[in-house]
Order: C-alpha cells, then structure tokens, then sequence
C-alpha cells in the first residue's frame, strides 16, 4: 500500500533524514512470474514505481537500483553492450526491469538527481534463496544417487559471486560520474555449462552420482540459455571482477553445500 509505505517512510525520514535509497528488492524467480504476470507488476515494477512516488513526496535526492542482464532479452549469446538495443525482453521478469528503468530515466529527467542502475548477471553465493546450484544440492540430498537436470546442459552463462557484485555497486556509487549510470556488473568471459556445474555439485555433494538431462537448452520459458556481458564500461570506470566463471562456481557450490549441510 503506497500510503502505509510513505507514512512510514515519513517517519523514517523526519527523525534521520534519508539521503538516498537502495531498492534491491523484486520478484526472482522468473517461472513463477510466466505463470502469473501479476506477480512481476506488483513485486518488480510496482516497487519501484511506488519507491520512486515516496522519494519524490519526501524530497529524496538518489536511487541504486538491482537490474537485470534479462532486459536484453535472448540475443543469441552475442556479447551485451550497455548500448544494444532494441530491447525485447522474454520474461516478464525482464519486461518489468526495463520499464523500472524508464521509470528511472523519466524520474531523472523531472526530479531525480541521482540514479545507478545496475545491470546483474547471474549472481551465486551464499545466503542461497534459489538457482541452479542450490537447487542442485538440493535434489541429490532428496536423491543422493542421481541428478535431475531441466534442459540438455548446454546453457552457458557467465557468473559473479555476490562478494564482488557488492563491490561493484560500491565502486559504481562512489565513481560512476553520470546523473543516470548505468552498468552491466560481470564477468567477461564465455562463462560455464549447467552441464559443467552439475559436474561439479555432484563431485562436491554426492560424489558418484549420476546425471540425467532433458531436452532443449531452456530449462524454462522465459529462459534465455545464452548470454555474455560486456563490462568494458565498468573496466574503463576502474573496476574488475577477481575471479572468473569456473572460480565464481566452485566457490559458491563449497559455501551452498556447507549451507544446506546445516539446514
């Protein structure tokens, strides 16, 4: 409700005045999202509609914002410019993002002094809520002697561990010089396979198992199998990730099977 989350707001602001906001906060999980469209409008656009008419009536000045590498939509694993376009998203997930980011620009152009935008990749780490690897682990603890997998395997993406997107999003706050700036935060390499990251959860938690593959490189609608990040621009801003892909993934699988282990 937009005047419960302005009073509150309000008291906030009255007693320690907000200087900017950090709106990390939307619908992740993609398939639940194709099924019911109105869950993307409500948790992914309309919290950043309605944070934006809050900041607005209480005269807050700068906004970070958690995008996604899905406002591009599927372009075949050609490499992403913070340039390309147009833009055609295939997920309702992706869909809101973008209008979350017009929403941004418009706000900038009327009212808003300052905007970071930043584009996710796939991000892996641990506290794990959802994705590939936690779900992974998650199967071989139901069924220790074999791996269900959605799709063929050959899906191929690049990760960050979420200790280095936390960095970007520091160093893009403290150095980007654009009232609205907008940054892919990755890593540039041709990323890994699910069939590789499969491999390697299974060696991790249930050493021996087997690996069963569906069909097709989608593991759901709204998917996209393929995607490489350019991060030239982030480069030329004076920030790189440290590790690669294959470092991202083996460190994450360790932390979630550690995780799960004692859940």
């Amino acid at each position: 409700d937009l005047n419960a989350f302005f009073a509150s707001a309000e008291r906030i602001h009255a007693s320690e005045p907000i200087t900017e906001v950090w709106h990390m906060a939307a619908n992740s999980d993609i398939p639940v999202g194709i099924a019911d469209a109105q869950v993307d409008l409500r948790d992914t656009f309309m919290t950043t509609f309605n944070t934006l008419e809050v900041m607005k009536r209480l005269g807050i000045p700068a906004l970070a914002f958690a995008s996604t590498s899905a406002i591009y939509g599927d372009l075949k694993g050609a490499r992403l410019y913070e340039d390309k376009g147009p833009l055609f998203p295939i997920s309702n997930y992706g869909a809101m993002k973008l209008a979350s980011e017009a929403a941004i620009s418009a706000a900038v152009e009327a009212w808003l002094k300052r905007a970071w935008i930043f584009r996710f990749p796939n991000v892996i780490g641990t506290p794990a809520t959802h994705g590939a690897l936690l779900d992974f682990v998650r199967k071989l603890k139901k069924t220790p002697a074999n791996l269900d997998v959605l799709g063929d395997g050959t899906q191929q993406k690049s990760y960050l561990h979420v200790d280095e997107l936390i960095d970007a999003m520091s160093f893009i706050r403290d150095h980007a010089p654009e009232l609205l700036a907008y940054y892919n935060i990755g890593v540039d390499d041709d990323g890994v396979t699910v069939r590789f990251m499969a491999e390697q959860v299974v060696s991790a938690a249930s050493p021996g198992a087997s690996i069963s593959y569906g069909q097709g490189n989608k593991g759901w609608v709204g998917d996209v199998p393929r995607f490489s990040y350019s991060i030239d621009k982030l480069r030329a801003l004076g920030w790189s990730p440290k590790r690669d892909s294959v470092e991202a993934v083996k460190q994450a699988i360790r932390q979630i099977v550690e995780q799960e282990a004692t859940n």
